[in-house]
């Protein structure tokens, strides 16, 4: 019996130096980040998402998920992929046996083209089956996400407000201006108001009116545009137009300030412009008006004859009738005087 157990004890010592030098055990990966190549990605712009390890890894499996109404897949560094249309899995396994580990991988994608708002979206990171260059040691999985935030939106533009007029302008008299504000992609804004400042002279007042759809006439600088709690704008080629009517009560110079504000955000200033205006106590005669210079197509088309360019004397035309008359005439004397001394 002593002698059995011997053998039994023998087998197990020798079972255990054996297989000792390839036995691995489980082990935190702390080492491991997730980056991105970019923050704000813009419509049909490429983005890579980097896995760093710390480490070396002779084999892993990882899942990124993301959202595939904003992105497309491109490519993958570091493993082969499988697309489930809103998760990418990558996986990698060293078949050198330990000498040809990686120490990160990289999956490319691409935002799609079509997008023309602001759309806040995140990549999830999770792995498993994670182990060294030559599996000695197993990594616990990543089971909880490693999560990064990226933002996909078009490059806004600026909005740019204009307020024209033609012609003079004449106190106490109405003067039609068109007010507008436009982008050809604006960001967006769900309550955007427009609003308008004034500076007169001193005791004089100035009112910008415009009638809304029921006809009903207001005036932007004491009241502003539109609804109280703003209207939604943004996106691509954003215009504007509205017919206002501008009264000034005196002679002197005037200032408009129109600002596009927004009411979301303690009615901060999106967009603002200031105009000058000189008004005028009467109109000027149009005898007195002054005159716009002619296009250089016009001043090549009637070209302005000096004086000192005009000829002096018109040039004859035609032949000289009287000097034939007169040769033949000399001519017929000269016969006849040498026809008559011949004769005498």
């Amino acid at each position: 019996m002593k002698k059995i157990i011997s053998i039994f004890v023998i087998i197990a010592i020798l079972s255990v130096l054996i297989f000792m030098p390839n036995s691995s055990y489980a082990a935190a990966l702390d080492t491991i980040s997730v980056d991105t190549s970019k923050t704000t990605v813009r419509p049909a712009e490429e983005v890579a998402v980097t896995i760093n390890f710390g480490q070396a890894l002779g084999a892993y499996t990882f899942d990124i998920s993301y959202d595939n109404n904003i992105f497309d897949y491109v490519s993958v560094d570091g493993g082969t992929a499988n697309n489930t249309t809103d998760k990418i899995r990558v996986t990698f396994y060293d078949t050198t046996g330990g000498t040809n580990p990686r120490n990160n991988m990289s999956v490319v994608f691409k935002a799609k083209a079509d997008i023309t708002t602001s759309n806040p979206t995140e990549f999830l990171v999770t792995g498993e089956g994670l182990a060294n260059p030559d599996a000695s040691v197993q990594f616990d999985d990543i089971s909880t996400p490693i999560v990064k935030n990226v933002t996909v939106e078009p490059q806004y533009i600026d909005y740019t407000i204009n307020l024209e007029h033609e012609g003079e302008i004449v106190k106490e008299q109405e003067k039609a201006m068109t007010l507008s504000y436009s982008s050809p992609m604006g960001r967006y804004y769900e309550h955007a108001r427009l609003i308008a400042e004034s500076t007169s002279p001193a005791g004089a007042t100035i009112q910008l009116l415009a009638n809304d759809q029921a006809n009903l006439e207001h005036d932007i600088i004491q009241s502003g545009w539109g609804d109280a709690q703003g209207t939604k704008i943004g996106g691509k080629d954003v215009s504007q137009v509205l017919q206002t009517r501008a009264i000034f009560s005196q002679a002197g110079d005037y200032t408009i300030t129109l600002k596009l504000i927004d009411r979301d955000n303690s009615d901060s200033v999106i967009a603002e412009k200031t105009f000058n205006y000189s008004v005028l106590e009467t109109a000027t005669p149009p005898e007195q008006q002054p005159v716009a210079p002619e296009t250089p197509e016009q001043a090549e088309e009637i070209e302005e004859v000096k004086p000192d360019q005009m000829p002096k004397k018109l040039p004859k035309t035609g032949a000289n009738l009287y000097i034939p008359i007169i040769i033949a005439l000399i001519t017929l004397i000269a016969g006849y005087a040498y026809f008559n001394k011949k004769n005498q």
